[in-house]
């Protein structure tokens, strides 16, 4: 463990230069005192390591030096080949990178770690596209990428779902997220997180502005807000239905997000309960989709919803 920590702290010097003590020390998850131990041993073993107490102190190397050890053990070496859908390096502009950079980091790899690496880039490819997700606009993430990179507001066209014509916005963006093969624009609008489908996009230009962002706030904080607005978006009408045990896993892969809870199986019954949970009665007209495998028990308002549905559909059936 010691071993790790002093190489951990010689990358870190390497990568950042002057770092403070008590930083080392939460990142980590040591104490000070032991940091300066390990200050004094990694400078009792050669290495041009000092510290300067003080407000503005911290820990540093000598200027100029440098090391050549990748510090990699086997399952860091394996976890490096091991990387996302290729369509994500593609998507920005980066597949030649990639490729370029994994040929230097398996130069770089201890010998007895080559073997590993390149069986596992052989063995285990990761996908992240869902199944069946049909045709998809393109998306031109060149311009967003500048922004992001340039830390430049801007300005979007963006159609929203249902909208005939797109809205105009000016933001400021975080970075960009790649979620299940989709990219969306992680930014402020007037202070507050917004997020937007990169597909949806329909212009956007760079503006001369320097981006506002909120101070201290990373785009894995506002990330992590947006998902959860979107997951956590409370429902406003509670469902109960019955589920044909044919057709149970179909049912609770495509309505996932509307769950309540997972439905109690006895594992023999025909017929197995869920509860549901919609924003508004409409939404639950999706369940039609399964026929008479799926039946809405209560309340009566959602039955009386998708009675009216059916009625509807069959009469355009009815006809000539």
């Amino acid at each position: 463990m010691k071993s790790d920590r002093l190489l951990s702290i010689l990358l870190l010097l390497q990568t950042r230069g002057r770092v403070p003590a008590r930083e080392l020390a939460d990142r980590l998850e040591v104490s000070v005192r032991t940091i300066y131990r390990d200050v004094e041993a990694l400078s009792a073993s050669g290495v041009p390591v000092y510290a300067e107490r003080g407000r503005h102190g911290g820990i540093e190397l000598l200027a100029g030096f440098r090391t050549d050890v990748t510090g990699l053990t086997a399952d860091e070496s394996r976890a490096l080949f091991i990387l996302a859908a290729q369509g994500a390096h593609a998507a920005l502009g980066l597949d030649a990178a990639l490729g370029s950079a994994l040929r230097k980091v398996m130069a770089a790899l201890p010998a007895p770690h080559r073997p590993a690496a390149e069986v596992t880039s052989r063995r285990i490819l990761v996908d992240a596209t869902r199944w069946k997700g049909g045709p998809q606009r393109a998306v031109d993430l060149e311009v967003l990428q500048d922004a992001v990179f340039s830390d430049r507001r801007l300005r979007l066209r963006y159609r929203h779902s249902g909208d005939a014509e797109p809205s105009t916005y000016t933001v400021d963006p975080y970075g960009l997220v790649s979620k299940a093969g989709v990219w969306y624009l992680v930014a402020d609008r007037r202070g507050r997180p917004r997020l937007f489908r990169a597909d949806r996009v329909r212009t956007a230009d760079v503006l001369p502005d320097p981006v506002k962002r909120r101070p201290g706030v990373e785009l894995g904080d506002v990330w992590e807000v947006l998902r959860r607005q979107v997951e956590e978006r409370p429902g406003g009408l509670d469902v109960t239905v019955r589920v044909q045990r044919s057709r149970l896993d179909m049912f609770l892969r495509l309505n996932a997000s509307s769950l309540s809870a997972l439905p109690e199986d006895d594992g023999a019954s025909a017929w197995v309960l869920a509860r549901l949970s919609y924003g508004s009665l409409r939404e639950a007209r999706t369940l039609l989709a399964f026929g008479d495998t799926v039946e809405v028990l209560e309340p009566p308002e959602a039955r009386a919803e998708l009675a009216g549905a059916a009625a509807a559909i069959s009469a355009v059936y009815e006809g000539d």
